[in-house]
């Protein structure tokens, strides 16, 4: 049977705009898979010793500050699941002792992933540790090397665990 030439034109429109319609399906589709994709980056850390200075042969207060966006989580240190990654600090610095790491207390929270509550952090958490510097402690400035390994989450997935360094500076007084 031949098709008129209105039929014939009428298809060819149609396919063209399946494929228009499936691009821009694709497209969309990958910018909201590329916006999560930078929301699970988007946790910054960040830190301080003191208030920047630290006596020689004494000790001062610091804390790692782990900024964690809207939409996420992260586990705790204690998150109360064999299969939840817990978040970990690990501080090194030369010529100092760096003791004390205190983990907030999380939030016990039920996911769509998981039957049993999961200890989460979420928004900004501060971790306090302590640094001491000994008498003979040479040089005018500390720095320590703050290791931040944590795994975020939505409310339906959790991805694959990160780490996050930072280095901190506190004078030598």
């Amino acid at each position: 049977m031949l098709k008129s030439a209105f039929t014939i034109v009428k298809d060819e429109i149609s396919g063209i705009m399946n494929k228009y319609l499936l691009n821009a399906i694709l497209i969309a589709a990958f910018g909201l898979f590329a916006g999560i994709f930078f929301d699970v980056n988007a946790q910054t850390v960040s830190g301080s010793i003191g208030n920047g200075a630290v006596l020689r042969g004494g000790s001062a207060k610091g804390s790692i500050i782990l900024n964690i966006p809207g939409g996420l989580h992260v586990n705790s240190s204690r998150p109360n699941s064999e299969y939840a990654i817990p978040t970990t600090v690990r501080l090194i610095g030369t010529g100092v002792q760096a003791v004390g790491i205190s983990f907030p207390r999380g939030k016990n929270r039920r996911f769509q992933f998981s039957d049993e509550s999961i200890n989460v952090y979420e928004g900004r958490v501060a971790i306090p540790f302590t640094i001491t510097v000994p008498k003979n402690f040479k040089g005018n400035t500390l720095r320590i090397r703050a290791r931040v390994r944590y795994q975020a989450c939505t409310e339906e997935v959790c991805y694959p665990p990160q780490s996050k360094e930072v280095t901190l500076t506190a004078r030598v007084k």
